[in-house]
């Protein structure tokens, strides 16, 4: 901390006569204002010791601290280990795994969670109670409540529990603007057990996709956040909640400045659905979508990388119902941008279903709009890719450095060239492409039929749909 300066002063020795000098004649009005201006010169002078004092202390969080740290609670899990067993994730499944005593196959874990309602209701985590026999929660001020889940969604990871009170508990407010990069923002939480832990940091990034699930859109942090933080909130300078906290990057088991919260908007919206319905729907069209890349979007004749491009509508799903096709690329919905296929996915999920969305789409250079009447997405899904099994060698297409056979929907890859363009794109035996530029294949000459009008048009790329286990997709390959 900078030493604050010492404050102006004049010393008078009152021992030694000051020297006689001959002062003008002044008017009384001069006089007063000449007293008024020294007098306001010595506040100021002073005033600037106490300026320089406020300037160098540093920033404080200790009010807001208080204001939202009551609110905040631990939360204490106990579970079956073999029914749970390795399904333990994120940041719970490093504070869990102490096992009772009096039981040996009864694992206990901890996490964080904040209290929205004064009668009860706290959010935290899905991971933190997914399969929880027993939840208990710890308030700050030391009472100890056995919690009920209320509901829990696992593809945002929030979970609603409730505990009996007679409406006197603190709680907290979500946040109803987005936080700015570089805000500053506080995370309180139970890291390691040790409850009513504060941290600070800034916001370092938003809308980051950590692979965690489809609608990842965390908010990143730097405020320390460790093992038993999950759940805990993160709030802003006003005491509102920002985000909740879900995950860490760490090679080293600890804090090392990133980590990743639920925005404040999607646990708002989760956390109605929970409390009113015990679950989550959303709105589902039934299509395979993917990110425009740069290449993809030359091969498709696209200005610009932008929108979510239909790989596979799913048969009789309600894209296919309203006419949209493979390769068409969905550029809005509702009238709300869709910048990627994320973005795009997000917007359709928090739609209710049996709504009508009006989706539009890019289909061969021209903006087409579709009505979509809305699915439930289903909690699971099967797969619609599949692997075939090579059973023959196949025809050689030297330019892609595969060779094919005919498959039941198109040509199967029965080997692939490891140095050449199509295994630097990810393609692998067993791989079925299903169509070339904007034709179905069948045959190896469909194939090579594709791939010479491309070159002939003077494209570089051109945009194959494959099949693999992953999925469906579009690749952008070359030709030229």
């Amino acid at each position: 901390m900078a030493e604050a300066p010492a404050r102006n002063s004049t010393e008078i020795d009152a021992r030694v006569p000051a020297p006689q000098r001959e002062i003008p004649r002044l008017g009384a009005v001069a006089v007063v204002a000449a007293v008024l201006f020294a007098g306001a010169l010595l506040a100021s002078r002073s005033d600037w010791g106490s300026q320089a004092e406020i300037r160098a202390r540093p920033v404080g969080f200790a009010d807001v601290v208080d204001k939202v740290k009551p609110a905040v609670i631990s939360v204490r899990v106990k579970f079956d280990a073999g029914r749970r067993g390795k399904e333990l994730s994120r940041l719970s499944k490093d504070s869990a795994g102490t096992r009772s005593p009096s039981r040996s196959n009864v694992l206990t874990g901890q996490g964080s969670g904040f209290f929205v309602s004064a009668d009860g209701y706290a959010v935290t985590n899905f991971h933190v109670v997914e399969k929880a026999d027993n939840v208990e929660v710890t308030a700050d001020d030391g009472r100890v409540f056995t919690a009920k889940v209320i509901g829990a969604d696992q593809q945002s990871d929030v979970a609603l529990v409730k505990v009996e009170s007679a409406g006197n508990l603190a709680y907290v407010t979500f946040a109803d603007a987005i936080p700015r990069v570089g805000d500053w923002v506080i995370a309180v939480g139970n890291p390691f057990g040790l409850g009513g832990t504060v941290t600070a940091g800034i916001v370092s990034a938003r809308g980051r996709d950590i692979g965690a699930g489809p609608y990842d859109d965390f908010v990143q942090i730097d405020a320390p956040v460790n093992r038993g933080n999950s759940g805990g909130p993160t709030f802003d300078m006003d005491g509102n909640v920002i985000g909740v906290n879900t995950a860490i990057v760490s090679p080293t088991g600890g804090s090392v400045g990133i980590a990743f919260a639920i925005p404040a908007e999607t646990v708002k919206s989760v956390v109605a659905q929970l409390k009113d319905k015990g679950k989550v729907t959303r709105g589902w069209i039934g299509v395979q979508i993917q990110d425009v890349t740069a290449d993809l979007a030359d091969s498709l004749g696209l200005a610009a990388a932008h929108g979510a491009l239909v790989a596979e509508p799913q048969l009789g799903a309600p894209a296919a119902r309203a006419g949209i096709e493979s390769g068409d690329v969905i550029l809005s919905v509702n009238g709300r941008e869709a910048r990627d296929s994320r973005e795009a996915a997000r917007i359709i999920s928090n739609l209710p279903p049996g709504a009508t969305a009006t989706v539009v789409v890019v289909r061969k250079g021209q903006n087409r709009t579709f009505n979509v009447m809305l699915g439930s997405l289903p909690d699971q899904r099967e797969a619609s890719a599949y692997r075939e099994t090579p059973k023959q060698k196949g025809t050689s297409l030297p330019r892609l450095g595969i060779a094919v056979a005919r498959a039941t929907d198109g040509v199967v890859v029965t080997s692939v060239d490891p140095g050449g363009a199509a295994a630097e794109l990810g393609i692998e035996s067993g791989d079925v492409i299903l169509q070339a530029a904007d034709k179905k294949v069948a045959t190896a000459i469909d194939l090579r039929n594709a791939i010479e009008a491309a070159q002939k048009t003077g494209k570089h790329t051109m945009p194959m749909r494959v099949k693999s286990a992953d999925g469906i997709k579009f690749i952008a390959v070359p030709v030229s």
